[in-house]
């Protein structure tokens, strides 16, 4: 063999023990044993890998664990994609759920990138239909009045306004009615809240947040109960669109599931702190957190969450002018687009997440001008406190 040609090819990977640790597997493509094993994999007789579109084992190791925590408690286990961003696992499950003449069923206080997908799917004949979604008996005029409507999409705790939807309830009237439930679940994740227990179809996540929990790196999941409709219908479009995850996101976010649960307690614990003192402040004209108990949906609150979550919102009494003096004059807390991570991230949805959403639209389901949405980190909570309450000084200054 020339020099050239040693150069540029593999040895054996020489078999020891297991690592502790899932591996980094950074292939784009696999190798077959013989054609004839090829041709097995290819059609689906005989397990293995093809393509790193199609599958990866890093990747499938990160579907697989986020499924199994999304699926704990069913008799039969989810079935899980790992996807390029949160906004891939979302497209990738409306549009396998929907065609041209059907209607997805949602709300408007929702993310701004999820509202302007769902209006975008209006190109390809996919129709929206908003609801309160908290209102059951809306929910159930809507399922009646349109019997095209294949989808209710819903977040619970929305973003931002931290408003909290009956999965129970609206899993049996979209089944009643012939739809299926797909719940984002990013705020609460499996460990705060399952919704395929409570009889959603679909999870999706946006992974960059709290499942990573670090800030580094893109990536989101589906999660499915049924495995036949996983098969035929969300897989292909998975594979096609080109919405697949890669090994490196997938082995940062397998990192950090394995602090996921102390996380998501420190998160909880430090964001009513800060909700309860932020309700006595005199410069905050509301609080929305799902902890407190004047919280609208305390009722459903208290069957579906086990925690409350590090996400929470307030409107300042000075309007948005207050509001940008007080993000400002934060020094500890850090004004930047995303939520999940282990710092305290400060976000104004009407000039960034919600941006792109009609001021009077988002007005109407309570997204102001005023709004401020803080995702509280795991720091030592006197630290966030003590930065809010110099900041808000600073702005009455």
């Amino acid at each position: 063999m020339k020099l050239s040609s040693l150069a540029t090819r593999d040895p054996a990977v020489p078999t020891f023990n297991p690592p502790h640790q899932v591996p980094l597997v950074a292939a784009s493509s696999f190798v077959f044993e013989s054609i004839e094993q090829g041709m097995s994999i290819f059609d689906g007789s005989v397990p293995g890998h093809l393509y790193g579109r199609f599958g990866n084992p890093t990747v499938d190791a990160a579907a697989a664990k986020i499924a199994a925590l999304e699926g704990y408690g069913l008799e039969e286990p989810g079935y899980g994609l790992f996807c390029a961003s949160g906004m891939a696992a979302i497209a990738t499950t409306l549009i396998a759920l929907c065609g041209p003449g059907s209607k997805i069923l949602t709300h408007g206080d929702l993310y701004g990138g999820s509202s302007s997908l769902i209006d975008q799917l209006a190109a390809q004949g996919i129709g929206r239909i908003d609801a309160d979604i908290r209102n059951c008996e809306e929910v159930e005029d809507k399922l009646t009045e349109h019997p095209e409507i294949a989808v209710v999409y819903l977040e619970t705790p929305s973003n931002p306004t931290l408003r909290c939807a009956d999965l129970a309830y609206i899993a049996d009237l979209a089944h009643h009615y012939g739809a299926l439930l797909v719940v984002d679940n990013t705020f609460a994740t499996p460990i705060i809240q399952q919704p395929l227990l409570l009889g959603a179809d679909i999870v999706v996540h946006s992974t960059t947040k709290y499942m990573n929990g670090h800030g580094t790196g893109i990536a989101g999941a589906i999660v499915c109960r049924d495995q036949e409709f996983f098969e035929e219908k969300l897989k292909p479009i998975y594979r096609l669109y080109g919405g697949s995850g890669n090994p490196w996101d997938a082995w940062l976010v397998l990192n950090g599931l394995k602090t996921l649960p102390l996380r998501m307690e420190r998160h909880s614990d430090n964001a009513l702190r800060v909700a309860e003192h932020l309700l006595k402040h005199e410069h905050v004209a509301r609080v929305h957190y799902p902890g407190l108990p004047d919280h609208t949906d305390c009722a459903t609150i208290g069957k579906q969450m086990k925690l409350h979550g590090g996400m929470l919102s307030f409107e300042l009494k000075g309007g948005l002018e207050m509001g940008k003096r007080f993000m400002n004059q934060l020094k500890f807390c850090t004004l930047t687009p995303t939520l999940g991570d282990v710092d305290t991230l400060v976000l104004h949805p009407a000039t960034m997440s919600h941006r792109g959403i009609p001021r009077e639209i988002r007005l109407s389901h309570g997204i102001t001008d005023a709004l401020i949405r803080l995702s509280v980190g795991i720091e030592d909570v006197e630290d966030i406190i003590e930065d809010i309450d110099q900041a808000l000084a600073a702005t009455k200054a």
